[in-house]
């Protein structure tokens, strides 16, 4: 007791004259929470879009989403040079070796021992505010092949603790040129089978397939300095245009954000974009929508006659507008309709433009299973 009473007195003694009440011992203590920095998109769409980019073709498709204003971007891969070259700010290197080499396994292993690490970053990249994030990838190269899957799973969990508009995962997938070998036409044969499934399971959605032989014949005279970015743009270009028509009113008819998000919740989605030389003549609109519709997209080996949903947006001029009849337009807008499948709906909007042209733009959804695209991959590889 006495004992006590000492050291009482001396920590009496220690504070004597002071406005301390305690002498606070050195305890571990948990650091202060990080203040939450928001990542703010330069563009005003519907939605609020994040993107992954993984491998080679995947970083160039997400490097072009950020070129359009979109912020909330992140590119990952198994090699730390192929990062050097794509102009993002947010990039991860998984891999120690120098890439996957084609290898989906090697991909998959990177990944799985990394996961915890590539969830992190892609919280940092895109903030709390995502109404869903897509998976951007090349099927043919080892990177973006072999982490396609478990990014989505990723992805998901990462929505779903962020409580996101959306609970599926959208994912851009670019399959090879036929004359990349056999080793990458199975890469991408094996790569579009688990998107399918991904589709098919209710996880994936869109699925937007980017065919590079349709691509390559498309622009063939597109220098090859220009090829991967006016490929890329033509896709993300009309991606985009569909996120900033739907949050923007019409004076003619609107395609809202309900229109857009119905059609990416559909499953296999193309898009298209063409022009209408001589809008005057009625014929030549229907036969743009029906061109787009079926040559008119990126996407090689999908049979469109199985869609089941569609939006369609005319941008014309103000001397465009002043003088088309609405039948004209209502007649393109069926031409679409019948193309699609039985009892298929086509949400429509028309809006005036900074360019005295007509033009039309199409994204098209609920499309059936690539089988086709499936089974010419497979022999392509020489999958067995």
């Amino acid at each position: 007791m006495s004992e006590n009473k000492d050291n009482i007195q001396d920590v009496n003694q220690y504070l004597g004259g002071t406005d301390i009440d305690i002498v606070v011992p050195d305890i571990p203590l948990p650091p202060e929470p990080e203040e939450k920095k928001e990542v703010e998109d330069q563009v005003d769409g519907a939605f609020k879009f994040a993107f992954v980019g993984s491998g080679q073709g995947g970083s160039r498709i997400a490097e072009t989403f950020h070129k359009l204003g979109y912020r909330k971007v992140g590119i990952i891969n198994t090699a730390q040079q192929d990062l050097t070259a794509i102009d993002v700010e947010n990039k991860l290197c998984i891999g120690s070796k120098g890439g996957a080499g084609k290898d989906r396994d090697v991909a998959r292993k990177c990944y799985a021992e990394r996961a915890d690490d590539i969830l992190d970053f892609m919280r940092r990249s895109f903030g709390e505010d995502v109404d869903r994030i897509f998976i951007c990838a090349g099927a043919g190269g080892g990177t973006g092949a072999g982490t396609l899957k478990p990014l989505v799973h990723t992805a998901k969990e990462l929505q779903d603790t962020l409580q996101s508009d959306s609970r599926k995962v959208g994912v851009i997938l670019a399959l090879p040129k036929y004359s990349e070998g056999k080793r990458v036409n199975a890469n991408a044969y094996e790569t579009l089978k688990d998107a399918s499934e991904l589709v098919e399971s209710g996880i994936v959605s869109p699925l937007v397939i980017i065919d590079n032989e349709k691509t390559s014949k498309i622009y063939s005279n597109v220098s090859v300095a220009n090829f991967w970015q006016t490929a890329n743009m033509s896709m993300a270009g009309v991606f985009h245009l569909f996120n900033m028509t739907a949050s923007r009113d019409s004076s003619y008819s609107s395609f809202d954000s309900s229109d857009y998000k119905s059609v990416l919740d559909s499953g296999i989605v193309i898009f298209g974009a063409t022009p209408v030389p001589d809008w005057k003549d009625p014929v030549n609109i229907s036969r743009a929508v029906r061109s787009i519709a079926q040559t008119g997209s990126m996407s090689g080996g999908i049979d469109i006659t199985t869609a089941n949903i569609a939006g369609a947006i005319l941008i014309g001029g103000k001397e465009v507008l002043d003088n088309v009849p609405q039948s004209d337009l209502d007649q393109a807008f069926d031409q679409l309709t019948r193309i699609l499948s039985s009892g298929s709906v086509v949400h429509r909007g028309i809006y005036s433009g900074d360019k005295d042209n007509l033009t039309v733009f199409t994204i098209i959804g609920g499309i059936a299973s690539p089988d086709e695209k499936l089974e010419e991959l497979k022999k392509l590889g020489d999958v067995e």
